[in-house]
């Protein structure tokens, strides 16, 4: 039976529980005339009226694009049911600083609001990008390519592993191996991600090519004929075991027989063992077989970004290991 995918950790588990109002000293109370506005509180439980323009966006937001037609959808549902899930903000000097809730901020905005119920948390610079990251994750419209640069941007800036994270949002290192995997493709393969000309699932199928002239003619045949993933990966895999085959040669039809067979079964089995780990690794492999059961793996990479990758690929393998 397969397990579920894990999804991450909830905001709880991240930041601990709210501080309540009484401990916040410097509370932001609306005006009386603006305590009977849609979707406000009183305070109670927690909860803070602070004005939108008091409340600043989370630096560490991977989200850049917000899709304008849902915005007003939003907005025109807290005019008729209110907000029912309060924003979450940390203090921030003079202001307050966004944790969670961008999307209903801006729709608050829009829909003429003046404040907004904001429940107050303690949270670091690391502990924000987290919940940032979890937080999008989570939703199907947020592209691809920027929850992968929100994972690079957060390896590089807290120096940690891809296991590290994966450990500290409670998610499969495999979901963050994935994602950062597809900014190694060519620029106009992840304009057609971003675009939505190409899905995410057709992306990862042509990373085990590793040219990117390939690459870019395999992403247009896509766009052109309409290809499903599948389909995708099944010319890919054809594409690779072509290029693998040994060109053909002439031999002697006498004694030639048994070795010729000996050695096209041993070729289907590196090229098998070849594909593995191309799948495994999501670039080209070879496996070179010397006399006496010696040989090499040479893992190939096309760029700096992917070497990197396949370091810390192998490193925290290591270290999981070792722990």
């Amino acid at each position: 039976m397969n397990q579920p995918r894990r999804l991450g950790r909830g905001l709880e588990a991240l930041l601990g529980r709210p501080i309540p109002a009484a401990e916040t000293p410097d509370v932001v109370h609306p005006p009386q005339e603006l305590a009977s506005s849609p979707g406000t509180s009183s305070g109670e439980g927690g909860l803070l009226q602070v004005h939108v323009y008091d409340i600043e966006n989370n630096p560490f937001q991977p989200r850049k694009e917000f899709d304008a037609t849902a915005i007003e959808e939003l907005s025109e549902s807290l005019e008729r049911h209110g907000m029912i899930q309060p924003l979450v903000a940390r203090r921030h000097g003079e202001r307050y600083q966004l944790i969670s809730g961008e999307r209903r901020l801006r729709a608050a905005i829009k829909a003429g609001w003046q404040t907004v119920p904001v429940q107050v948390r303690e949270a670091d610079d690391r502990q924000m990008s987290e919940v940032a990251i979890v937080e999008n994750l989570q939703r199907k419209d947020l592209n691809p390519l920027e929850k992968a640069q929100s994972f690079r941007q957060y390896l590089q800036r807290y120096g940690c592993t891809q296991d590290e994270l994966a450990g500290r949002l409670s998610i499969d290192r495999s979901t963050i191996a994935n994602l950062i995997r597809l900014l190694e493709l060519p620029e106009a393969i992840q304009a057609a991600l971003h675009s939505g000309t190409l899905t995410q699932g057709h992306a990862r199928a042509l990373l085990p090519l590793g040219d990117e002239r390939e690459q870019m003619a395999f992403c247009q045949k896509i766009q052109d004929e309409g290809l499903s993933v599948r389909a995708t990966e099944e010319l890919v895999q054809m594409a690779i075991h072509d290029a693998d085959e040994p060109p053909l040669s002439v031999v002697g039809a006498s004694a030639a027989g048994k070795t010729k067979s000996k050695a096209r079964r041993s070729s289907d089995q590196v090229a098998a063992l070849e594909q593995e780990l191309r799948l495994a690794l999501g670039t080209k492999v070879e496996i070179k077989q010397r006399a006496g059961g010696r040989g090499q793996i040479v893992v190939h990479f096309a760029s700096v970004d992917e070497f990197e990758r396949l370091r810390a690929f192998f490193v925290d393998d290591v270290h999981s290991r070792a722990g």
